[in-house]
């Protein structure tokens, strides 16, 4: 005969000595990460945010001597201005603010919801990596609240030391600072999972309802990283490649019909190839002159996707000779994206809950 077993006591519920010190514990937070966003597109705004991000060691690993007076000295002379007018392409004039931080504070919002009624002692926070809210802050902030348990769940479905290592670090350091730590779990990567894969395949269907044409070729657009970080042994490669093929294999398409593509080189290193921009110059001769892209590997849809795809890269498509041009919007907020961002955490929290 199997033995009842009792689940634990709340922890809320501990009762603590009259004379003890105030505290609060008992909450289950959960804090998606997402790597930055600048606080306004003027000049200063932007270059201090590209600072910090530029200035990261997971995301440029030349040698500092080399680095530093090529960071300070040219790119941070000329690059914020030039950025900031790519964001206000995109910017939230409503809320002044960049799309993904719109996004982000949706996503926590309605995960909050999709989450209250499986444990009402879950918070649920979002932070940056670079720019604010910060990481630090929202820790802080998830302590006070009580939480002494945190997942914490990069938004990068491909894990890469540049994204989802350096978002942990971030809240490393700042766990670090505290004297009372909270108990700590990192969400892995979910580029295989099936939920995921059946998100990205049904927004694909949906795009497809909604447009004229059917498209000659399917794109799946993952952001680019150096080719040296895949020999140093970044999995990102193999994860975006692995997300690439079980789509394809969802939407039953064969090789000749989708691709994968890398985007937003930067620099004169060799990056993750095929080139998205270099591809969409050279489709259009080989006969294929209707794109479908979408961008797995982004969680929100932000500068690399509503500006760099749906925009420089739609030109650059239809200025060699395309006809028609899709761009797939990422998960965001939507309901197939809340499913997706709900099952990560809710396997990761097994144990807790």
């Amino acid at each position: 005969m199997t033995a009842l077993v009792r689940p634990a006591a709340r922890r809320a519920d501990i009762r603590l000595p009259a004379d003890h010190p105030p505290v609060s514990l008992g909450k289950i937070g959960v804090l998606l990460l997402n790597l930055g966003t600048p606080d306004a597109t003027d000049y200063w705004s932007m270059r201090r945010y590209l600072k910090e991000f530029l200035s990261d060691r997971r995301v440029i690993e030349v040698p500092r001597l080399l680095w530093w007076p090529i960071l300070n000295l040219i790119i941070l002379t000329v690059r914020p201005g030039r950025k900031g007018k790519d964001y206000d392409t995109i910017w939230n004039k409503e809320r002044n603010e960049s799309p993904l931080k719109t996004i982000s504070r949706s996503q926590a919002e309605k995960l909050a919801e999709a989450l209250a009624s499986v444990d009402d002692r879950i918070v649920v926070d979002w932070g940056m990596r670079y720019g604010n809210p910060s990481t630090p802050d929202r820790i802080r902030a998830l302590q006070a609240a009580g939480c002494d348990r945190i997942l914490l769940v990069p938004l990068y479905p491909q894990s890469c030391a540049a994204t989802s290592a350096t978002a942990c670090d971030k809240a490393f350091e700042s766990l670090m600072q505290l004297r009372w730590q909270p108990a700590v779990r990192v969400a892995p990567p979910w580029h295989d999972d099936p939920t995921y894969i059946e998100a990205l395949a049904k927004t694909i269907e949906q795009k497809r309802a909604e447009i004229d044409f059917e498209p000659d070729m399917i794109i799946a657009s993952f952001h680019g990283v150096p080719e040296s970080y895949l020999l140093k042994g970044d999995p990102y490669h193999c994860q975006c490649m692995k997300t690439g093929r079980l789509l394809r294999e969802a939407l039953g398409l064969t090789k000749e019909k989708f691709m994968v593509c890398f985007q937003s080189r930067f620099g004169t290193e060799e990056w993750l190839k095929p080139y998205l921009i270099d591809t969409m110059g050279e489709l259009p001769s080989k006969g294929i002159k209707k794109v479908m892209v979408i961008a797995p590997g982004f969680a929100a849809d932000c500068l690399e996707t509503l500006e760099e795809i749906e925009g420089e890269n739609r030109e650059h498509f239809m200025h060699h000779g395309g006809e028609k041009f899709a761009y797939v919007p990422c998960l965001n907020d939507s309901d197939n994206g809340i499913d997706v961002i709900r099952s990560v955490v809710i396997r990761e929290l097994q144990g807790w809950i």
